[in-house]
């Protein structure tokens, strides 16, 4: 049933020490469920990383709730570019050890010595230099949808993964001008202190990642140089913000934008699908999931029934997706 009111879809991450995470996790669910939020958030000791939704009329209390907590004053939001109000259904908030997975041990090298933050019309200024290196920090199926110009977008899952393969893809490139960036800032904080740790020297990185750079380049009227969509983690997939459409389908071929699921729920692969073969394929990745997803559901429980599971995506990508380019 759909709601009398709109939603604001924002997100924001802070790193802050949190003493006691689940007691603050209880708090924030019973303050926070009261207001109607919906979302995914994730607290560890090291901080917090929210992607919500919130009611048009509860905006200001939450704000003020979030305020009235000297860890998270003056938190910077990043407010959706395009927002349906379709963005989370329910309320989620658990305990991590991390608020984004990176395998790396915090330890080793010093957190707090990132790169310089640049707004949209310094990164834009920087893209335009000689020998100027720009760098994508998302996972593959990120940058296959939309990308800055020219960046490098590693072939890589997760961030996890990426982090030392970047690291070594640009070993002899140390001095030249390192431009990072990502969907809204929080992996670059550690991407740009591991660069600097491995011994980059000129490190720098997309304040509030995409989407503060698509609403600045709208605000102030300038060219974007991202191209297509902005991959985002909630129901709506993806944000457009130019109309370039730089993907193809990952069954037919033609350009196509558009990520979904495979209707196969012990399958689930995210790819690229167009609306002429999810018709074909009953919005399956495949003639076997296909198969499988036209059975009655009692029969595909039947199925599912001590199976392992697996990580579909990593199993089927090599047959569905296309090698990534490089650059633009």
């Amino acid at each position: 049933m759909a709601e009398p009111f709109r939603r604001v879809t924002l997100s924001f991450y802070r790193y802050v020490i949190i003493n006691e995470p689940p007691v603050l996790r209880d708090e924030l669910y019973l303050q926070w469920n009261k207001l109607s939020v919906f979302g995914r958030i994730y607290l560890a000791k090291e901080g917090i990383n929210a992607q919500l939704s919130v009611p048009e009329h509860n905006f200001e209390q939450f704000k003020n709730m979030l305020n009235a907590d000297e860890r998270f004053k003056n938190m910077p939001f990043k407010i959706a570019v395009e927002d349906d109000g379709k963005s989370f259904y329910k309320l989620i908030v658990r305990i991590k050890h991390k608020i984004v997975a990176d395998g790396l041990n915090d330890n080793s090298y010093d957190v707090t010595n990132v790169g310089k933050h640049l707004t949209a019309e310094e990164f834009n200024a920087a893209l335009a230099l000689p020998d100027t290196i720009v760098v994508d920090m998302r996972n593959h199926y990120e940058s296959e949808v939309g990308r800055f110009e020219g960046a490098i977008c590693p072939d890589a899952d997760t961030f996890r993964e990426e982090l030392p393969l970047v690291a070594e893809m640009l070993k002899d490139k140390k001095e030249k001008k390192l431009l990072l960036y990502c969907t809204g800032g929080i992996r670059c904080e550690k991407a740009s202190a591991y660069m600097k740790h491995n011994g980059f020297t000129d490190v720098n990185q997309l304040y509030g990642g995409i989407i503060e750079y698509a609403k600045e380049v709208k605000r102030k009227k300038i060219k974007s140089k991202f191209i297509g969509k902005n991959f985002v983690f909630d129901e709506r997939m993806g944000e457009r913000i130019t109309n370039d459409v730089i993907a193809q389908c990952h069954q037919c071929g033609n350009p196509c934008d558009t990520h979904v699921n495979c209707a196969n729920d012990d399958c689930h692969l995210l790819f690229i699908q167009c609306p002429a073969c999810a018709e074909k394929m009953n919005n399956c990745c495949s003639a076997e999931c296909k198969k499988i997803a036209a059975l009655p559901i009692e029969e595909q429980r039947t199925l599912r029934k001590g199976k392992i599971k697996t990580n579909a995506h990593a199993v089927h990508k090599s047959r569905l997706r296309p090698k990534p380019k490089k650059t633009v």
